[in-house]
């Protein structure tokens, strides 16, 4: 018999911040393992274009536009996602912005807080929906799920002129252990993944500042930049059944970046 628990048939996965990115690299890499998918994003054009995209696989594709910072939209998208799909197995919290100032000392409340409401509170919402359904769904015969978050280097490294993204995504890590540990009676497991130097629209400015690519990139062994298709394989690692006893893990993914 075929050693196959990477086979994601008959699972579904969600997705925040599914359209682009890291998101989308995780989903089309979910769906084409087998998983119908949820993609959650605020914009719609680019929901448009990544549903056509996902649907290229075979599998069920449902794309809701949600502002994870809106506790009301997200408690409705969840909801819509299991009625729509039967059931949601793995959740991805990856949805989050940028939001950097020129030193720390000129950071706006206006910045802090758009960025923890998106960064942290979006993940807060998002997790408890997730865990919600699932732990509701364990007590009803069928346990089981993994709930994933998306933090970053910026957790665990100093991250000069990023306090606001810093604290959230070290904040998502502390939320995920938490989670693990209270929700593992109901067969969920929760993970982070933590992304070093990644060429999406969120670090266009650095792919395009020639001091960064001849100072930063030359220092990841990998000696390139980070694609969003890197974090297709950690994504169905995690929503298969190779991962059934693995949780309260972080998994860096920057190509050497953080031990050189």
């Amino acid at each position: 018999m075929a050693y196959a628990p990477f086979d994601l048939t008959g699972k579904v996965a969600l997705v925040t911040g599914g359209n682009r990115g890291i998101g989308l690299g995780m989903a089309r890499a979910l769906a084409q393992a087998g998983a119908d998918v949820a993609i959650w994003g605020s914009n719609a054009g680019h929901n448009g274009t990544a549903e056509g995209e996902l649907k290229k696989a075979g599998r069920r594709v449902l794309a809701q536009q949600v502002d994870v910072a809106d506790e009301s939209a997200v408690v409705a998208a969840m909801a819509e996602a299991v009625e729509k799909l039967g059931r949601v197995d793995t959740v991805i919290a990856n949805a989050g912005i940028g939001g950097g100032a020129p030193s720390f000392s000129e950071m706006t409340v206006e910045t802090w807080r758009r960025v923890l409401a998106v960064n942290l509170d979006g993940v807060f919402f998002t997790c408890r929906e997730a865990c919600r359904h699932m732990s509701e769904r364990a007590r009803s015969g069928s346990p089981g799920g993994s709930v994933v978050v998306t933090a970053s280097l910026a957790a665990i490294e100093g991250a000069a002129r990023n306090e606001a993204y810093a604290a959230t995504k070290g904040g998502v890590i502390s939320m995920m252990r938490a989670i693990a540990v209270e929700h593992a009676r109901y067969g969920v497991r929760a993970n982070a993944v933590l992304p070093g130097w990644i060429a999406t629209d969120m670090t266009a400015g650095a792919q395009s500042n020639p001091a960064f690519a001849e100072r930063v990139i030359p220092r990841v062994p990998a000696r390139r930049w980070g694609e969003p298709e890197d974090f297709g394989g950690i994504a169905v690692y995690l929503a298969s059944d190779a991962s059934a006893y693995h949780s309260g893990d972080t998994f860096v993914i920057d190509g050497g970046y953080s031990i050189f």
